[in-house]
């Protein structure tokens, strides 16, 4: 018989092609001396199956066309048994091998099933059930629509927040204000974490050209915002920000006004806080998610001795705001920005960068290198690492990334905050 442990239990989470099989029986029959049922039963978790349930039926009859009741005591002495098991089909097809030479009498059957959803406690470790407002940011800043896009800019950089919602004069929500919009729609130079870089009067130029226009934050802001009611629970909102792709978004009341915001950060804090109340010692192989299910395989790298013109072409052909140095071993060995580069560059380039950034223009030439811009510190875990530490990790670091590395330190996957989000709302 085979061991477990060589069979883990899949991730069946999602909608994936599976078997259903059916073992009809009868409660009087035996194998090796136990109850036919019971021996059943073991194999198909010796096999490795997602699970298997014994349903005792109240009355039936079989081959020999005699009827079995529990209600009539002198016939009840073989009432029939259903065995059912549902899992992928290479599963069902083994553990089919291994049980139909066990089946002396009775009836096996096999379906097609789609599995919808397959979830094992040890998989979970976000309280679904949990009210979006215990978990929300709750004393949150917001624009007004009638607020000049100067003034929110302003509001941006000083306080360090991406994104805004906005409101009207009741406080109802009408829109969201992102750095991206202003990026796209008003004529800034560059992302938030990138001006938070620049000097103070690169940071004056951008808020003199904003105050020269009309627009007001209602002319540039995201609208509708994707709202998420604060009497729904966490799982719904997980889900309804991934589905949508949201990083954040704005938590409303039954009247629509603002009354918090829920980011990936809250969500993920969550996991950290709930990982430690879970015992792992008993779960079953393969039931613990780890960073290699939900790593992305692409991973954005740049040599350390490659410089500047081919690092910035090397960021728009990713289509990322980072990339991974590594070594002439492959061995990653730090991390660069976009907004590194515009910040350890010459000031003179800075325009050019950020033009060639944005895909607008040639990068300029120079000779700086990977090695000389990066910042070297950077945050690995291997493939096996669970993906509750990985959120600790995130967390704790301050990281949006995190590179998953073998043995030899070799990138074999990255994880973003994103990545962790998806996994966690796969499970709704």
């Amino acid at each position: 018989m085979a061991n477990q442990s060589e069979y883990p239990i899949l991730d069946l989470a999602g909608q994936k092609p599976g078997k259903r099989l059916c073992i009809y029986i009868g409660e009087s029959d035996r194998w090796r001396g136990k109850p036919l049922d019971t021996a059943i039963l073991e194999v198909l978790k010796s096999n490795g199956l997602a699970g298997a349930t014994v349903f005792r039926g109240v009355s039936g009859f079989g081959a020999h066309s005699h009827i079995r009741s529990a209600a009539i005591e002198v016939l009840s002495v073989d009432l029939p048994v259903l065995i059912e098991a549902v899992d992928s089909p290479e599963r069902i097809q083994r553990a089919y091998d291994a049980i139909s030479p066990m089946v002396g009498e009775g009836l096996i059957t096999l379906e097609d099933v789609t599995i919808m959803k397959y979830l094992h406690r040890y998989m979970n470790l976000l309280p679904a059930d949990k009210p979006v407002t215990e978990v929300m940011t709750g004393d949150v800043f917001s624009l007004l629509e009638a607020m000049s896009i100067r003034e929110a800019w302003e509001k941006m950089v000083q306080n360090g927040l991406k994104a805004l919602p906005v409101v009207d004069k009741n406080g109802v929500v009408t829109g969201i204000l992102t750095d991206e919009d202003l990026l796209n729609k008003a004529g800034i130079h560059q992302r938030l974490s990138v001006a938070l870089r620049l000097g103070e009067s690169t940071l004056q130029e951008d808020l003199r050209e904003l105050g020269e226009t009309n627009k007001k934050v209602k002319d540039v802001m995201t609208h509708p915002a994707i709202t998420i009611l604060n009497t729904e629970t966490l799982g719904t909102a997980v889900s309804k920000m991934v589905k949508k792709g949201l990083k954040r978004a704005p938590v409303t009341n039954g009247t629509g006004q603002l009354v918090g915001m829920l980011s990936r950060l809250d969500i993920l804090g969550q996991v950290v806080e709930m990982s430690p109340h879970v015992n792992l010692a008993h779960a079953p192989a393969g039931t613990i998610r780890t960073v290699k299910d939900i790593m992305r395989p692409d991973i954005p790298a740049v040599r350390k001795d490659e410089r500047l013109a081919t690092i910035i072409q090397k960021f728009v052909r990713f289509g990322s705001h980072r990339l991974i140095v590594v070594d002439e071993n492959g061995m990653a060995i730090g991390l660069i920005a976009d907004s590194d580069i515009v910040a350890r560059v010459q000031a003179e380039k800075r325009g050019w960068i950020l033009d060639a950034l944005r895909n607008l223009g040639k990068p300029p030439s120079g000779t700086e290198t990977a090695a000389e811009i990066m910042s070297p510190v950077v945050t690995k875990v291997r493939p096996d690492t669970l993906i509750a530490e990985a959120a600790r990790l995130m967390l704790s670091e301050g990281r949006k990334w995190l590179v998953v590395a073998d043995e030899n330190d070799v990138p074999v996957g990255l994880i973003d905050r994103r990545a962790l989000l998806e996994s966690l709302a796969s499970l709704f």
